[in-house]
């Protein structure tokens, strides 16, 4: 482990960074990645992930972003966040797009212009909705108010 990194096929640290596109750094296109990134420079374009995004200060991205977890320290996002776990924006960060997670933590200073929707993302939900459809007593009967075939014959009548 003479260089920093474990050479027996172990694991890096939950907490290493695993890339970084540092301040004065550009980069345009679609970034794929596992593990930790981190992200101070200016990105154009797509970004997913299957681990932890940083958005760091003085960064600038611009593009759709889908990952596990976006934390967001500083700079400026243009466009949609997705996260599977969780999404949080730290003061002084400025947010322009929608906001998609489980979980959203937004800080007292942060600039956001936008929408949040706080479920899981689509895979998931799908899924908790035929766990709670399961779970429900099956009805026996059509609730009052629901519009039938007999409904609009007795509201025609009544015109």
């Amino acid at each position: 482990m003479e260089s920093g990194r474990p050479t027996d096929g172990t694991l890096a640290r939950p907490t290493e960074i695993t890339a970084l596109l540092g301040r004065g750094t550009h980069f345009e296109g679609k970034l794929f990645f596992e593990g930790r990134v981190r992200v101070d420079g200016s990105f154009r374009g797509e970004i997913r992930g299957d681990d932890v995004l940083v958005i760091g200060d003085g960064a600038q991205i611009v593009g759709d972003i889908e990952v596990s977890t976006c934390i967001v320290t500083g700079g400026q996002v243009e466009g949609n966040i997705r996260a599977r776990d969780a999404i949080e924006l730290y003061a002084p960060s400025r947010v322009t797009g929608d906001l998609h997670a489980p979980a959203i933590f937004i800080d007292r200073g942060v600039v956001f212009d936008g929408s949040c929707k706080m479920a899981p993302l689509d895979g998931k939900a799908d899924e908790g909705a035929l766990e709670r459809e399961s779970a429900s007593p099956p009805m026996d009967e059509e609730p009052t108010g629901w519009l039938t075939e007999t409904t609009h014959d007795d509201d025609r009548a009544q015109s």
